[in-house]
């Protein structure tokens, strides 16, 4: 989409990235930062912007907060200075990025796991915010800040409450009007946490610590999608008892006592939600192959089995269980979804949904604008390990290719693993395209071909993390974002060898 817009209809395009990723070729400027450095070039830009006055300073004025907090903190990242910590060879580009930033009325702001997967995350987040607030371009139509998710229906999971410290909608569990609203709706006498659990990584550290003895998992695989992934296999192992419910017998379905077959999506009914927030219903079009179940039906067996008395017999009953404890979800029902595109929140049956948030107001009342400083990652190059790795996807495989490697077409692709490696640094370390080398960190070490190409900057690698022979998530470092403790994927410091026969 956003390639065609800057081709069929002339729209500006920024790019910043590590690597230079195929949508780069049709930006106006492209910024290749090192990894780890995006609240800087994010303040950067905003320094220009408001340096040069671009700001829009009545939307400021009425709908923000923290203005003169975030000005003083921004007087330090001039172009020069942003332009060392990135690694950008010419200040007048981000000088350029910001300009065309501020001309385009709306803009729109996206971004991907590359912003989020650090331990300054969600400071990475409040950046954006920042930009996007200081020129106006939050709540109106085709601004926004907009996240591109990392698998099919997170929005929807997040909206039904799959976070450790909230109910659907986002109702913290550690309001007891939320804990006696859900216990009436799941019509249960046991008695409700009010205290949040831990996530995915905090998880298993508590494995390895003892103090969580069982794991279900269910549609995720944590062997190849959680870092250092030695730490991950040690924790499966420690624990008493493993669950796993998936579609295919994967990497960490190895690691289960019980397996559980579930259905694939072209095999259940139910909804999900995209990253506008757009409810969509999907149908059933194929029949369940062999024992596989729904989802939502395996989960009721074993509630039932653990004292509930849940009597669902299809996922709209489920559906319209949620309309009644989700209130941004409260007026779409499936007979609406069949005819409407239906974005939440949508409080009742006549209202026609939310196309964007924050048209008047925020929902905290004024935006606030955070004055964030630059950190660097929480492991940096030295003499033992001094080249940056960076990880991430390709199109040709989804996340950790559970299902795309077990595509003929996309394996006829790409089916091997790889890492991406500048000319100069292959040429440093005497290496040559398609040689198998080592890549090692502080977590491990894996054997893997080397793709010479300009894609990455000098002294950075990156490995796609799709491909379990040679798992990018051995190397990397389970540092988390204090806030959200999201694991930082996205850089670490490794080493490069060749391997002589």
């Amino acid at each position: 989409m956003i390639k065609r817009e800057v081709i069929n209809k002339g729209k500006k395009l920024v790019v910043i990235d590590p690597r230079q990723i195929d949508l780069a070729k049709y930006a106006d400027v492209y910024l290749q930062i090192k990894p780890g450095t995006n609240i800087a070039i994010l303040n950067g830009l905003t320094h220009v912007i408001l340096k040069e006055k671009l700001h829009d300073a009545e939307y400021v004025k009425s709908r923000c907060e923290g203005f003169d907090a975030l000005e003083q903190t921004l007087q330090k990242y001039t172009p020069e200075y942003v332009a060392n910590i990135c690694g950008i060879d010419d200040p007048q580009k981000i000088v350029k990025a910001a300009r065309i930033l501020a001309e385009a009325k709306p803009m729109a702001l996206y971004y991907c796991m590359g912003i989020t997967q650090f331990a300054s995350g969600v400071n990475g987040v409040k950046c954006c915010a920042n930009l996007q607030m200081l020129l106006g371009n939050i709540g109106v139509a085709g601004g926004g800040v907009n996240p591109l998710r990392g698998q099919s229906n997170v929005q929807g999971a997040c909206d039904m409450g799959a976070l450790n410290a909230v109910y659907p909608a986002y109702q913290s569990v550690a309001s007891e009007d939320n804990k006696a609203k859900f216990k009436n709706a799941w019509k249960t006498s046991f008695d409700l946490s009010t205290k949040p659990g831990l996530t995915i990584v905090e998880s298993l550290n508590a494995a390895i610590e003892g103090s969580v003895k069982a794991l279900y998992v269910m549609g995720e695989n944590p062997v190849l999608s959680d870092p250092n992934q030695h730490h991950v296999i040690e924790a499966l192992e420690k624990l008493d008892f493993v669950v796993v419910q998936d579609i295919v017998l994967t990497e960490t379905a190895m690691y289960a006592d019980v397996v559980l077959p579930s259905c694939a999506f072209l095999e259940k009914e139910g909804t999900v939600s995209n990253t506008e927030r757009r409810v969509q219903l999907m149908h059933k079009v194929l029949e369940p192959v062999g024992e596989a179940k729904d989802d939502w039906w395996i989960i009721m067996q074993i509630a039932n089995r653990m004292g509930a008395s849940w009597n669902y017999s299809n996922p709209k009953e489920i559906f319209e269980e949620v309309r009644t404890v989700t209130p941004s979800y409260a007026g779409i029902t499936y007979e609406r979804l069949e005819k409407e595109l239906i974005q939440w929140p949508c409080p009742t049956e006549g209202h026609p949904g939310t196309q964007f948030l924050h048209k008047e107001k925020f929902s905290r009342g004024l935006g606030l604008l955070s004055a964030i400083e630059y950190t660097p990652p929480a492991e940096v190059v030295d003499p033992e390990y001094p080249v940056i790795l960076t990880t991430g996807r390709i199109l040709e495989h989804f996340h950790t290719a559970t299902m795309s490697r077990n595509s003929r077409i996309l394996t006829e692709i790409i089916n091997e693993a790889y890492v991406e490696i500048h000319p100069n640094d292959a040429n440093n370390y005497n290496i040559e395209e398609g040689e198998t080398i080592s890549i090692s960190t502080r977590r491990g070490s894996v054997r893997i071909k080397a793709k010479i190409t300009n894609r990455p900057k000098p002294n950075v690698v990156f490995i796609p993390f799709h491909f379990v022979e040679a798992a990018a998530n051995k190397l990397t470092i389970d540092a988390l974002d204090p806030t959200c403790k999201i694991p930082e994927y996205k850089v670490c410091a490794c080493k490069i060898e060749k391997i002589y026969a």
